[in-house]
């Protein structure tokens, strides 16, 4: 059976998630069979297994960096926010439904077999596992029934280090405030401390060290820079949104929706050397892109009634107007059409009119699509001509179906889908998704821009559509891109933290 070691923070964007994903990397290249897992995830960044099952995008990040398949079983419960009070409720990768915050905190104590089975599943199956708490385990009002923190911690017998922001200011009173708010018998989990995200001397910060050793009796096990890792995140908290945008002389403008979903499609895009890619939720922000993005979301109707109530829909209708290419994926490629119906209120109920850019109309259903695809780019005219036929792999997750409604209209991609079991024959099938017209783009894929040398062809279409040319640059590989980012994050978490003591942590356990 493996053994286990536990990463919990002081509050959330602590990088709990970077840290668990160093330890995984690390256990990896030491040699050890290593799996992530983290019982519940609050997330609107999520990805689909080759089984059709969803999970949280964080420990996929997590399994890639131990070197694993992503399994659902890493991520039992995976809530997905609707609105400010609900979410959808995804449990062993499939829709339980949709419920409210209090709702789910009295119903939630019923999935606890879940979290065990596939935690148990894991422990057969690895060395170590190493499990990402939430949020923090100080709050004292959701500690009923808790199950992703010390809850977890008990259920796995986890030793845990415990993670504090010293970016934010007041790191060792987050420490020590979440230590006196855990009981004695919580307090026993806790056999090391974290200080992450530390700029300057760090001999300055020495006799803070030493103080806070003492007045808790916990040892510092490491602390670790800012580190500037370029890794997928996951949720709105992430740093991605805020950060200086990368002057480039490729102008991409992504739509920040209120409850965007699966930014990670545009990770490659950020990375490529001539481009400046931004996150906009203004008309002033927006300014005169070569590319505007209307990313996903997981509330497609309220999401479009918020883009007009910013105007930023006539400035895409103008940009449209102009030349700019407009690409929507997954709910933003709902957006571009004629008609949103939701006859089931799987979202807000109703009709509403789209942005009326594309020939289709979407209808909201209550069955969600969950799928790995394999294909090439269709066809194309406008733009995007020079794409036909690229070689593309994704992968989708929407509720609804969209139909065609013009003749004049392109298919974006020619799809091999990965059927889902539970609805049909396990097997292979064959399908046209999306929709072009004009400078006008949408497709339901995931990751569709990650593909060899796509993103590098969209630059160049890009740059020649503007008249100017880029110098030659290597076609970047993503997958041995994503490798160095992980090993850089193992190399500068062994130079700070104290892995020997980590190692006899995880061998000990928790001493009674």
């Amino acid at each position: 059976m493996g053994k286990s070691i536990m990463v919990q923070g002081t509050m959330s964007n602590v990088g709990k998630s970077l840290i668990t994903a160093g330890l995984c990397r690390i256990f990896k290249q030491d040699g050890y069979r290593t799996a992530p897992f983290k019982s519940q995830n609050m997330a609107l960044n999520s990805f689909i297994t080759r089984e059709g099952l969803e999970m949280g995008r964080a420990q996929v990040m997590q399994a890639e960096a131990a070197g694993i398949e992503p399994s659902v079983l890493m991520n039992p419960i995976l809530l997905k926010p609707t609105n400010d009070t609900g979410s959808q409720v995804i449990v062993n990768g499939k829709v339980l439904g949709t419920m409210g915050a209090r709702e789910y905190f009295v119903y939630k104590k019923k999935l606890i077999p879940d979290i065990l089975r596939s935690y148990q599943q894991l422990e057969k199956q690895n060395d170590v596992i190493v499990i990402e708490g939430a949020g923090s385990p100080a709050e004292i009002n959701l500690k009923q029934d808790e199950l992703v923190n010390m809850g977890m911690a008990r259920m796995a017998g986890a030793p845990v280090l415990l993670a504090g922001d010293i970016d934010r200011g007041g790191v060792f009173a987050q420490l020590a405030g979440t230590l006196l708010l855990l009981t004695e018998e919580e307090k026993k989990y806790v056999k090391g401390m974290i200080i992450n995200k530390f700029r300057g001397d760090k001999s300055i910060l020495d006799p803070g060290v030493a103080m806070i050793e003492e007045i808790t009796g916990i040892p510092v096990v490491g602390v670790t820079p800012y580190m500037q890792v370029d890794l997928e995140e996951e949720d709105s908290l992430t740093e991605r949104f805020s950060r200086p945008v990368k002057k480039g002389p490729i102008q991409i403008a992504v739509i920040k929706l209120p409850r965007i979903s699966n930014f990670t499609d545009f990770a490659v895009l950020e990375s490529m050397e001539p481009v400046s890619l931004s996150y906009v939720s203004s008309v002033g922000e927006l300014g005169e892109p070569d590319m505007i993005i209307l990313p996903g979301t997981k509330n497609t109707m309220a999401d479009l009634k918020w883009l007009r109530e910013k105007g930023l829909e006539p400035a895409v209708l103008r940009a449209r107007q102009r030349g700019c290419l407009i690409f929507g994926i997954c709910g933003g490629y709902q957006m571009l059409g004629e008609l949103l119906s939701d006859p089931e209120q799987v979202e807000e109920g109703g009709n509403l009119r789209g942005m009326g850019l594309l020939p289709v109309e979407t209808v909201f259903t209550k069955e969600k699509t969950r799928t790995r695809v394999v294909g090439t780019f269709g066809t194309l005219t406008g733009t995007l001509a020079g794409l036909s036929g690229m070689e593309l792999e994704g992968y989708e997750i929407h509720m609804g179906t969209t139909r065609s409604t013009g003749e004049n209209s392109g298919r974006v991609t020619e799809l091999s889908v990965q059927t889902q079991a539970e609805h049909m024959e396990a097997g292979q099938c064959q399908k046209s998704d999306g929709c072009h017209l004009e400078n006008v783009y949408g497709t339901y894929v995931h990751g569709i821009f990650d593909g060899e040398g796509i993103a590098q062809a969209l630059t160049e279409i890009l740059a020649k559509q503007k008249g100017i040319v880029l110098e030659s640059a290597e076609t970047l590989d993503r997958e041995r891109y994503k490798e160095k980012q992980y090993d850089i994050l193992a190399d500068t978490l062994r130079r700070h933290l104290d892995i020997e003591k980590i190692y006899e942590i995880l061998e000990k356990g928790v001493e009674e």
